[in-house]
């Protein structure tokens, strides 16, 4: 039989609670996933540390549903939670996707659900962005960010990095004109739902990218940068 945690005192217990905030995510550098769907995938990535559970015809240590109620973030009840390792592989892509302070962690992981289908297997996030590991953003993604290396920096130096390394750099905006081919080495930058591209973003860039719309001014950045990556995708 399974031992049940019970104690809202348990050490474990609120290690895995502080997870909840990003501030205690990158100190201990751990991570919650939910659900049948992302698990699974979290297991295939080899990143799981423990999984939990109040189902006991389930795989994971058994905690009290009282626990696991104080474990959830979102509307839908779970009753199995990975608790998994910050884990990114540097990998190279030809295509990269670049995020300039997009700040909706259902953007960021809308954003890299796409990246991940149409080839943008790089990411780049501001420092200003939504945290990859927020349960929002995961969630989001659908489990792709198990398929993509995303890494968080500074614009300025990641930007003359890519240019170093030969990469093409265009921007997405609402309002600039610009009909730029993707070169074989492309970054892709997307902005910030109110303000889009900083201008020191844009200094640094080889131009704009503009997609033509009727009857709204512009669209959302989720939306925008997942047309512009299925246009240059590599599959």
């Amino acid at each position: 039989m399974k031992r049940l945690i019970t104690s809202k005192q348990n050490k474990t217990f609120k290690l895995y609670q502080s997870l909840k905030l990003k501030k205690f995510r990158d100190q201990h550098g751990l991570f919650l996933v939910y659900g049948d769907h992302l698990i699974p995938m979290a297991q295939k990535k080899g990143v799981i540390v423990e999984i939990i559970t109040s189902n006991p015809d389930k795989e994971g240590t058994l905690y009290d549903k009282s626990l696991m109620d104080e474990l959830q973030q979102a509307e839908t009840y779970f009753d199995q939670i990975a608790v998994c390792k910050k884990d990114q592989t540097p990998r190279i892509s030809d295509r990269v996707l670049i995020m300039d302070d997009v700040q909706d962690p259902d953007n960021v992981g809308a954003l890299i659900r796409s990246a991940a289908a149409f080839g943008f297997l790089h990411i780049i996030l501001s420092p200003h962005c939504a945290d990859l590991y927020n349960e929002k953003t995961i969630r989001a993604s659908k489990g792709s960010i198990f398929d993509v290396y995303v890494e968080r920096k500074n614009l300025s130096q990641a930007l003359t990095d890519l240019k170093l390394q030969g990469y093409q750099l265009l921007y997405a905006d609402a309002h600039e004109s610009g009909s730029h081919e993707p070169s074989q080495k492309t970054a892709l930058i997307v902005g910030n739902e109110g303000r889009g591209i900083s201008d020191e973003v844009k200094k640094r860039s080889d131009g704009a990218i503009h997609i033509e719309t009727r009857h709204v001014e512009s669209l959302n950045v989720s939306v925008a940068g997942a047309i512009l990556m299925y246009l240059w995708r590599i599959l």
